[in-house]
């Protein structure tokens, strides 16, 4: 058993609590991590909010982290001690009948353990205070060492800065697929990006390297256009300063409606907004925020019908295990930007701080 320093949830809206906790040994097929970086997401905010019908407390946050294999279970043959890995939210068995259709990167093997905040065996890798405390979308990262599945890990070039590379664990990897798996942004395209946090700068980058003409992010805070733009937006717009609707003010700005649209936010009323800004004929708008639970989108069946089409992505669409070590390839030679996506770099005691950072958009 580790005894470590974690970030521990003990109830919904309450702060993080840094606590010593002891960490068990891997099981069968299980992999204990040394964490060396994590970054914080609205994900983990919104669980820590008490508004995710899975939330389950106390347990202990985190999901986009970087780190060392510190040891393995039985039957692990992937990973060995001392290899550079990302712990990966979506798994990648390669059994199971998503895993099999390249249509689809939602591995089923651990889902329904995973959201019960539980190993695959039904019982949690963590204690303290001689309680258990729950993991967290099969991750944990908010602790120095965490316990993950074999098939929750894909194992990364070793020269990789793991305090940039964790953001490859979701966000960057998320709003990048969005653009170039899930919509399939074709060169010469006009898009449109709701919400201009990490997901949205990401899916600009996509947009961008995917050879689209036009990318017009949009955004209540104007603090973030600049970085935007840095990152390929050619223009930025907010609602608040339109007379109309934003989906009648783009359709007009861009003769009929934008090629690809992206939500970005969670928001049920942009999401509409972001699927009645496409064009007719083609449009096609991808809903990439996680909304609060229990709310519903709506529009008119006739934007449907009339040849638009509204699409969803989880971590886009890429297969953890196979894309994860590409991605961060990818970065190291310079064909897609991390380091730039770093706004703050905090140590693991001012966590809560990282939080009021976020939530202030900074």
């Amino acid at each position: 058993v580790i005894k470590c320093k974690a970030a521990v949830a003990w109830g919904a809206g309450k702060p993080l609590s840094l606590e010593e906790v002891e960490v068990a040994p891997p099981k069968a097929h299980e992999v204990r991590i040394k964490i060396v970086a994590t970054a914080v997401c609205h994900t983990d905010a919104y669980t820590l909010s008490g508004a995710d019908p899975e939330g389950c407390f106390p347990v202990i946050l985190g999901h986009e982290g970087a780190g060392i294999v510190e040891s393995v279970g039985e039957g692990v043959t992937k990973v060995k001690p001392g290899d550079t890995v990302i712990p990966l939210y979506i798994p990648q068995c390669g059994e199971c009948k998503f895993c099999k259709n390249p249509k689809t990167n939602l591995c089923q093997k651990i889902r329904i353990t995973q959201g019960k905040g539980v190993m695959p065996d039904g019982t949690s890798r963590f204690t303290c205070k001689g309680k258990q405390i729950f993991h967290f979308m099969g991750t944990s990262t908010f602790s120095e060492y965490t316990v993950v599945a074999d098939i929750s890990v894909a194992k990364i070039d070793a020269a990789a800065p793991l305090n940039k590379v964790c953001l490859l664990g979701c966000g960057i990897s998320t709003g990048y697929g969005a653009a170039v798996n899930t919509a399939k942004v074709e060169p010469g395209s006009t898009c449109a990006v709701f919400g201009l946090g990490g997901v949205g700068l990401a899916v600009i980058m996509g947009c961008k390297i995917a050879g689209a003409s036009r990318i017009i992010g949009i955004d209540l805070n104007k603090d973030k256009y600049a970085k935007a733009k840095e990152f390929g937006a050619t223009e930025c717009i907010s609602p608040e300063d339109l007379k109309k609707p934003i989906q009648e003010v783009l359709v007009e700005m861009t003769d009929g409606g934008v090629d690809y649209s992206f939500e970005c936010i969670g928001n049920v009323g942009v999401m509409r907004a972001a699927l009645e800004a496409c064009h007719k004929g083609w449009g096609v708008s991808v809903i990439v925020g996680v909304a609060a639970a229990g709310q519903e989108i709506s529009t008119r069946p006739f934007q449907l019908v009339t040849g638009r089409t509204w699409k969803g992505t989880a971590f886009g669409g890429w297969k953890s295990v196979d894309s994860v070590p590409k991605l961060v390839t990818d970065y190291m030679s310079k064909k897609i930007k991390v380091d730039e996506f770093v706004t703050h770099t905090l140590p693991f005691d001012k966590i809560n701080e990282a939080f009021e950072l976020m939530h202030a958009g900074k």
